[in-house]
């Protein structure tokens, strides 16, 4: 072997194992990077902190991704999963047990919802499942010779997964480069982002104008084609893009007048993170099917659930139909563990008024975030719960995003102070410019300090 090709190859020896070994292959990473900067391991995690191998702290901004909203290092939860594995480890789905009754019973009562429960393992597969149950309902819901409902609406800048339905549901055009045309059947519409709107409307018009651009959508597809509108009641992952309080119940009105189901994505909103247990209720309006994942189990075990009203299960019904039931299944679909994990989750989550104190603490992130307002490069900030986005603009007037690589200092600049947060990225081209956090519903006056003082400091640093 030559010299040269000798010293190529402790090279390359040299960068796999400066790169996580060689080994792992990260998500929304480009991995080029890692050669000269990999990242740091981390090998434990109490409350809304993480720790380092090489013993740097990390505040949590995100919950690693918006998920552990109880904080992490839960013993209570550790305990109620090791129970459950020494009692029953895993139940084939088709199969009933005793856990999964108990969580799916406690989500209808939380939502007062007479219906179903169909338990899966991630965000992106409730809302699989929920599209396949649109899909399915109608087909076996009587509707009129030739007509097929198949066609799902949403909305740009959202975020429902990346399954095949789910991903051709999102609105994000960055994820889906490279991977084709999707699914047939998606319509996207924008959604109400009263920043970006134009300044005539106020934000009730321009909800109401919204929820109008939904309604003749509808009418120039066909009503007879339309299966669903799904939304998140707050666009988080895109920007946290808040409606105004007039656009769901217009919503609700128009899906109700097309036979369009409605579905609600509260995988993010779910579980306290915006000061209500879930999202809908900061409106008031409940859709036909829901679906939930991260916060359901605070990320202490994969799990995600779809929930529908009576009568769209009740179309699942047949005694001379060997085709009507739902024909979707996942081998890990009501695990007992995530189910056992999810129902202490929840249990945590009423006794220590964790969604009280999202509301509190958001409340008070918001003003102490408002002296950030006089940053040149600071647009709007936008939050609900403990959950906000600084959307950044490289000018106030013209309202021009703010260059992705400058954004990515502040998320730097904010890393190496000791606090993780996130950006609203692969989003939209050229509008990956919204600064992200939504930390543990643990969270205290203390760790919204942290936060923001740092944010601020990351900001200053980019001028």
């Amino acid at each position: 072997m030559t010299g040269r090709v000798q010293s190529h190859q402790k090279t390359s020896e040299a960068r796999r194992a400066s790169s996580d070994a060689g080994s792992i292959w990260h998500p929304l990473t480009q991995h080029q990077s890692l050669l000269h900067n990999p990242p740091e391991q981390i090998v434990e995690a109490d409350g809304c902190y993480l720790q380092a191998k090489n013993g740097k702290t990390y505040l949590d901004g995100v919950s690693g991704i918006w998920c552990v909203n109880v904080g992490y290092g839960r013993k209570e939860i550790a305990t109620a999963a090791s129970e459950q594995m020494q009692r029953l480890s895993y139940l084939n789905p088709t199969m009933t047990h005793e856990t999964g009754l108990a969580l799916t019973r406690k989500l209808l009562e939380m939502v007062d919802m007479q219906g179903r429960v169909f338990l899966s393992s991630s965000g992106s597969e409730a809302n699989e499942v929920a599209l396949k149950v649109a899909w399915q309902y109608h087909a076996q819901s009587g509707e009129p010779s030739g007509h097929q409902r198949y066609k799902i609406i949403s909305r740009y800048r959202a975020y429902h997964g990346n399954t095949l339905g789910a991903l051709s549901a999102t609105g994000q055009a960055e994820r889906k480069i490279g991977y084709g045309v999707g699914a047939p059947g998606f319509v996207h519409i924008p959604p109400p982002y009263q920043y970006r709107a134009s300044q005539a409307l106020t934000p009730t018009s321009h909800g109401l104008e919204c929820a109008k651009i939904l309604e003749d959508t509808i009418i120039y597809e066909g009503p007879q084609t339309i299966a669903a509108f799904i939304m998140e009641p707050i666009i988080s992952g895109g920007g946290v893009l808040i409606p105004p309080d007039e656009y769901l119940p217009a919503v609700r009105t128009v899906c109700n007048k097309y036979g369009v189901l409605l579905i609600l994505d509260e995988v993010v909103s779910g579980f306290g993170r915006t000061g209500k247990m879930f999202g809908y209720e900061h409106w008031g309006v409940k859709p036909d099917i829901f679906t939930f994942g991260k916060g359901i189990a605070s990320g202490y075990m994969p799990l995600a659930a779809t929930l529908v009203r009576q009568e769209i299960f009740d179309a699942f019904l047949s005694e001379n139909n060997d085709m009507a039931h739902f024909r979707h299944i996942n081998t890990y679909g009501a695990h007992p563990v995530a189910a056992a994990v999810a129902l202490k989750n929840i249990e945590i989550l009423e006794n220590e008024y964790l969604v009280e104190n999202s509301k509190r603490q958001g409340m008070y992130m918001m003003r102490q975030m408002d002296e950030l307002n006089e940053h040149p490069y600071v647009g709007e900030i936008r939050g609900r719960g403990l959950v906000a986005g600084v959307e950044l603009v490289s000018d106030k007037d013209s309202r021009a995003p703010l260059s992705s690589d400058k954004v990515g200092d502040v998320i730097d600049g904010c890393r190496r102070r000791g606090v993780i947060l996130m950006r609203n990225s692969n989003t939209v081209p050229d509008f990956s410019n919204v600064v992200i956090t939504a930390p543990p519903l643990i969270a205290g006056e203390a760790e919204i300090d942290q936060i923001v003082s740092t944010l601020k400091t990351s900001l200053v640093e980019i001028l």
